[in-house]
């Protein structure tokens, strides 16, 4: 039932995982990134296990109407049937009362046999009230007060679960965004070992900063969880407020989970080279690192091109810097691959919408989050520019995926927008939004379509993973210079970029670039040059596909973060798959 414990391990924490199909503990690009991060870990042998929230009735389903108004309703999803019951318990003060927390388990089994215990942290005990069994039911779900709480449960509960279960006084904790900061509160307790909390001493911080580390993912104040202290101290109390505000987590008057996490954390890294640079300058008393996001390779290659990789490159999935080799694959062999994934896909979109596209026509795909700063409109800025170029140049097709946040009135009427958009344009540039997008239709999307858009207010962009996702299948990413792409991109060779490469954007250079360079260099070279359009397909798999993956990602926390003096030696492990 439980994991074996190691002499020195890591435990993640991520409030999302994306585990599975089956299993809707996600929302988006976190807790796709937690997932691809824990399957790398399983298939390299890092000694880790991983710490989450049950979620029970998952993000939510997602309902457009003919004219894209969204309605949401809870997932439908039974854990019993896919993960295995933990007989540990622990218990989270809340309010003055004990709240009750056990764990389901889930194993992420790696290539070479490794297994990477997830536990599912649940509240859904008789013996706690109604409103307490709720707490692990809804992700980024109820008010500020709901997700303290959750939050309590995950960073002081988990951590506290994790002591009976694969924790010893070694483990290294990771912060996988601030959600879990808490956790450092009771790690903290522990230290104290029985002594008040007013007797804390330097030498106490440093034994917790010495055993933490902290990824933030977010470049905008606004994006980081802060509670009133007012609220902290009704649900928390009194001595550990004092506690919070001596371990400077307490910032303007609120609790700040990322103040906190910074604080009591000895290695901080932004999810990209440009987020490191903006996130030192949101935090400029703090040494932020940065390690670039990656996917994992196995997951995101679609059969067809993972069919054509075993047979070109039959070590990659061991080893996926191997994806460099591509750039000797036949161009035919890049053109029939992406074929048949193009294929695969419409047949699904069909199967979904009733909408039959046409594998002869460029097809652009676009789906994130939809909310405002992604600009998941902007292609439709000029739709008398983006109808000409359609008639003179190649027909255009569009494909979307996304939900916006339940409270996201901005988001929603974006995908309004879109629906709007494509009422205009008709069959000469067909839109189509596919409903309730998650991973087994994203992993079809980003293998199929012809070329990936990404288009955010800048500096917004922390990282971004879908154009990764793409690059390994050979489809090249039309994007703004923010996030991964200032790394990813070489101009008319793995992709092409949007705007000016100046960090602060220039919203107007963004629509008329785009518009340009697809009307000028995409569409002419896709409809008339199509070997040269492949050989950018090509290079997108053997120079990104190659780097931006979640293997070279692990491999940088293990050796920079976790283990900066040498990763340890764990019996249980084979010695061929340790990094």
């Amino acid at each position: 039932m439980t994991f074996a414990p190691t002499r020195c391990s890591v435990a993640y924490f991520s409030m999302e995982i994306c585990l599975e199909q089956a299993i809707p503990t996600y929302s988006g690009g976190l807790g796709v990134l937690a997932g691809d991060t824990l399957r790398s870990m399983a298939d390299l042998g890092v000694p880790v296990a991983a710490v989450t929230l049950l979620h029970r009735k998952g993000y939510f389903e997602q309902h457009l109407d003919a004219s894209g108004l969204q309605t949401e309703r809870p997932v439908a999803w039974h854990p019993e049937e896919v993960l295995e019951p933990v007989h540990a318990r622990t218990t989270v003060t809340i309010e003055g009362r004990e709240v009750h927390v056990t764990a389901w388990k889930y194993s992420v089994r790696g290539f070479t046999g490794h297994v990477v215990p997830v536990y599912l942290l649940d509240t859904n005990l008789p013996e706690n009230g109604d409103w307490d069994r709720a707490l692990t039911d809804t992700l980024y779900g109820g008010d500020d007060h709901y997700r303290l709480c959750q939050e309590i449960v995950l960073g002081m509960g988990g951590a506290s679960l994790l002591r009976q279960l694969s924790c010893d006084e070694q483990t290294i904790f990771h912060l996988n965004e601030g959600h879990s900061a808490l956790l450092t509160l009771e790690l903290l307790e522990e230290q104290l070992g029985g002594r008040q909390g007013f007797e804390l001493e330097d030498a106490d911080f440093e034994a917790v900063r010495s055993r933490c580390i902290f990824t933030t993912h977010t470049p905008v104040p606004a994006g980081h969880d802060k509670f009133p202290i007012d609220m902290v101290r009704k649900v928390l109390g009194d001595d550990r407020v004092a506690m919070l505000e001596s371990s400077g987590g307490v910032y303007e008057g609120m609790l700040n989970m990322t103040h906190l996490a910074l604080h009591l954390t000895r290695f901080v890294n932004g999810v990209a080279m440009r987020h490191g640079e903006v996130s030192r300058g949101m935090f400029p008393e703090y040494p932020i690192n940065s390690i670039t996001n990656g996917v994992h390779a196995t997951t995101w290659t679609g059969p067809e091109f993972a069919a054509l990789f075993d047979r070109r490159i039959p070590e990659w999935r061991r080893d996926t810097l191997d994806l460099r080799y591509a750039v000797s694959i036949p161009l035919q062999e890049i053109r029939d691959a992406h074929m048949a994934s193009k294929l695969a896909l419409f047949a699904e979109v069909e199967r979904r919408t009733g909408e039959r596209l046409d594998p002869a026509v460029m097809t652009i795909g676009f789906a994130r989050r939809a909310t405002p700063y992604k600009r998941a409109d902007l292609i439709f800025t000029d739709l008398e520019r983006l109808t000409t170029m359609a008639k003179n140049v190649g027909r255009i097709q569009i494909l979307f995926g996304g939900k916006a946040h339940p409270h996201d009135s901005g988001g929603k009427e974006l995908i309004r927008r879109i629906f709007a958009a494509r009422e205009q344009l008709g069959d000469l540039v067909k839109v189509v939004y596919v409903e309730n997008y998650e991973m087994a239709f994203a992993a079809k999307m980003v293998a199929g379509v012809d070329l990936w858009l990404n288009n955010p207010m800048k500096p917004l962009e922390a990282s971004g993973t879908s154009g990764m996702k793409a690059n390994l299948n050979g489809v090249p990413s039309f994007s703004v210079l923010d996030g991964w792409w200032v790394e990813g991109h070489v101009e008319g060779v793995t992709g092409w970029s949007i705007g000016v490469p100046d960090p602060a954007g220039d919203p107007a250079r963004d629509v008329t670039d785009l518009y340009m360079k697809l009307e000028r260099v995409i569409l002419p070279l896709f409809y008339g040059l199509p070997f040269a359009y492949a050989e950018v397909m090509r290079s997108a798999i053997s120079l990104n596909g190659s780097f931006f993956n979640t293997q070279r990602m692990v491999r940088q926390y293990v050796h920079n973060a976790y283990f900066p003096g040498g990763m340890p030696i764990v019996p249980e492990v084979p010695a061929t798959v340790l990094i």
